[in-house]
């Protein structure tokens, strides 16, 4: 196996698309790999679903409601750059309309969706423009009676931006998410959640409006997003585990949040096996990294020593001490010990999850092992460039 011959001896994660081979594929790997001296847990967890996909594919089902819509502006804005002598006709209806706009309308491609969010997020600030275009401008107005050119399209109406701009609502959400899941250059599993959870939110809520055209496309959303993570339980709950391990959130934030979507009763039970699990994986990785003997590091004396010239520093050093050891009492290993004390971070905006826990390290010597491994996994497969088609 080609695993072997590069010299690795376990895989902690895959992530994959939903394509049936891959989940194969993935079967094949936990079978044949998991009694390897690298394997964690059996390599159980192993399987990661790619978020960017999963979330093109509930776009994709979310834009089959507005496409009509969003065909008609399209195909206005294609009118508007396919000559200089339209765009100065469409600068001249602005003039007078007394609009100023740095923003420059941008014609997207139908397979990838980010370059339709753009389109028309600047396309909605000139909604004036084009509805006067269609009463004064013969060019704009023929066109669209001109079948052979606009495909057969009507012109777009104020109904049509009207559903643009609801639907906005959504895309400007998967937006942001893909962004975040397709860098390379931070840590994007303890982000994962965050993500989701505003994105379940506010569909869930969408369902419940009174516009039809939204409550459609949420309900549509809704099913699609169940069909792959469900109620939270086909979600990887490593996932959930890198939440934990972000110092400002820990089980807090995922009590608020199953909370919020799953009600008090359903999320005490989804927390519990979150619970589990992190023990399961504190359990495994103390039997194969022997922590090194407690006590004091090298680098908390050096900040003792340090202290020392400023009292008032050194007395707000030592009180930090003293909660640590005040809210880990009971605690009887380096788990129980993270939990129970209080979240960290939560106000600095500047906050690395990385330096955190370098700069932890020696306080959390099992944990730090297990973050190394559950921060590095990484939850789309895709690159940023990539991460919005919706094509073939």
């Amino acid at each position: 196996m080609s695993l072997r011959e590069w010299g690795i001896d376990g895989i902690f994660t895959l992530t994959v698309d939903n394509a049936s081979s891959n989940l194969t594929t993935i079967k094949f790997l936990q079978r044949v790999t998991k009694d390897w001296n690298g394997a964690v847990l059996g390599n159980e967890y192993m399987h990661i679903r790619c978020c960017a996909h999963i979330l093109n594919l509930i776009v994709g089902e979310g834009l089959k409601e507005i496409d009509a819509s969003v065909a008609k502006v399209r195909e206005a804005v294609r009118y508007v750059k396919s000559s200089p002598n339209r765009s100065q006709t469409f600068r001249s209806f602005m003039e007078r309309l007394g609009m100023e706009s740095k923003s420059l309308l941008s014609l997207d491609v139908p397979t990838r969706w980010n370059s339709t969010y753009i389109m028309l997020e600047t396309a909605k600030k000139f909604e004036k423009v084009f509805l006067r275009m269609d009463f004064e401008d013969d060019g704009y107005s023929s066109y669209f009676r001109t079948k052979e050119y606009s495909g057969g399209l009507e012109s777009p109406c104020m109904t049509d931006f009207q559903n643009c701009r609801a639907f906005m609502i959504f895309l400007r959400l998967f937006y942001n998410a893909i962004k975040k899941f397709s860098s390379s250059l931070y840590v994007t599993s303890n982000a994962f959640y965050d993500e989701i959870f505003v994105i379940q939110e506010s569909v869930s809520n969408l369902v419940k409006s009174q516009n039809t055209l939204l409550k459609s496309t949420a309900t549509n959303m809704q099913t699609k997003f169940e069909k792959y993570w469900g109620e939270g339980e086909k979600i990887n709950p490593l996932l959930y585990v890198a939440v934990v391990f972000d110092p400002r959130k820990k089980l807090r934030f995922l009590k608020f949040s199953f909370s919020k979507i799953y009600g008090n009763a359903v999320a005490e039970v989804m927390v519990d096996k979150v619970k589990d699990l992190l023990f399961k994986l504190y359990n495994f990785y103390t039997s194969i990294h022997s922590p090194n003997v407690q006590g004091q590091s090298g680098s908390e004396r050096t900040e003792l020593e340090s202290d020392a010239s400023d009292p008032y520093v050194m007395v707000h050093s030592r009180y930090e001490r003293f909660l640590q050891v005040e809210q880990s009492v009971g605690c009887s290993n380096e788990l129980e010990r993270y939990l129970a004390e209080n979240c960290d971070g939560r106000k600095d905006e500047n906050f690395e999850i990385l330096e955190w826990w370098r700069d932890n390290c020696n306080r959390y010597q099992v944990l730090s092992k297990v973050i190394k491994d559950v921060l590095d996994v990484p939850v789309s497969t895709i690159a940023f460039e990539s991460a919005f088609s919706i094509g073939g």
